[in-house]
């Protein structure tokens, strides 16, 4: 006999909605005009979809990917990281240590139903328009606020 009070059943993205915003945000980046990195991780903050289009910068490429580690792990934009730390003086000098964790914009949690799904996180240009695209995706899926 199974103790279902010792489990948990959780929702995570699938392969093919992270594909989705992953054409999306591509859509958005082609629309702005510059090439982006574009990477989509499930709850866990395991990579689900990614692509480097062409000519986006090689240093996006981990930086996309930790922007939406960020996003899931904390289940906040990273934009809002700066705002959160900047006037906690330990936390504005300690926290930026933490590997992975990226302060600046282009990071989302993927939130369906109330329940973090994923993560979106987008770099490749100055981080305005990292979350205009990444904001873009989000808006052709219907996850936007």
């Amino acid at each position: 006999m199974t103790d279902v009070t010792r489990t948990a059943s959780v929702s995570t993205i699938t392969a093919e909605f992270a594909q989705e915003l992953v054409v999306r945000a591509v859509e958005a980046a082609t629309a702005n005009g510059k090439p982006m990195v574009i990477t989509v991780c499930d709850r866990e903050g395991t990579l689900k979809a990614f692509v480097r289009m062409d000519g986006a910068p090689l240093l996006s490429v981990q930086i996309s990917q930790d922007k939406a580690y960020t996003a899931v792990a904390f289940g906040i934009p990273t934009d809002q990281w700066h705002e959160f730390i900047k006037d906690d003086e330990p936390l504005r000098i300690g926290i930026p240590h933490t590997p992975r964790l990226v302060t600046f914009g282009g990071g989302y949690p993927l939130v369906v139903d109330g329940e973090i799904v994923g993560g979106i996180g987008v770099s490749g240009g100055h981080y305005n328009d990292d979350m205009v695209v990444a904001q873009g995706a989000l808006r052709a899926v219907g996850l936007a606020d």
